[in-house]
């Protein structure tokens, strides 16, 4: 005879990756801790791979040319790829500029056989630079540093993300909303 113990043990939560990318100061890891709070509130099991905390652990030593951001991108997916295929709900706030990067990383997921979703928090660039969390864009005005994503280095906007998220618009509880509704669309919580 089982108990609901060895019951609820031997069910598998699935996992998911969910790269949220967008600009910087856009809103993405705000909006990752405040869905991440929810889920664990709801007893799911849950990662967040920061991009500040990656770069500083994972990819120490990497630039930001176009090669190092891919081999940061590849890091990232493949690390948040292996939490999701043992069940772990994995937020991703990453800028990642460049499409080729984040569908390779995609690939990578649906090859596997472990769900993706690509987030677009699309905060427009004069918003970031109010907001400018991290002072990037006054370093940037003033010259002190060059290769910022959105201003002098580019950003390829997702062009069909499986969710646009306009944080300017509208609060970070709504917007950790909309991506739990799409969650539970998909069949991932």
């Amino acid at each position: 005879m089982t108990t609901d113990q060895e019951i609820s043990m031997s069910v598998t939560e699935t996992g998911a990756t969910v790269w949220l990318t967008g600009l910087p100061s856009a809103g993405k890891t705000t909006i990752a801790y405040e869905l991440a709070g929810r889920l664990r509130g709801e007893g799911h099991r849950v990662e967040v791979l920061d991009g500040d905390e990656i770069r500083e652990f994972l990819s120490a030593g990497l630039g930001f040319t176009r090669e190092d951001r891919h081999t940061n991108v590849a890091r990232i997916g493949f690390v948040a790829g292996l939490l999701a295929a043992n069940g772990v709900k994995v937020l991703v706030p990453v800028i990642a500029p460049y499409a080729d990067s984040r569908d390779a990383v995609r690939k990578r997921h649906l090859a596997e056989g472990t769900a993706y979703l690509e987030v677009h928090v699309a905060t427009p660039v004069e918003v970031c630079s109010v907001r400018d969390v991290k002072g990037l864009y006054a370093k940037q005005a003033a010259g002190e540093i060059s290769g910022l994503t959105g201003v002098d280095d580019p950003y390829e906007a997702p062009e069909s993300p499986d969710l646009r998220i306009e944080s300017h618009q509208q609060t970070v509880q709504e917007s950790a909303a909309a991506l739990r509704a799409l969650l539970t669309e998909r069949g991932l919580a």
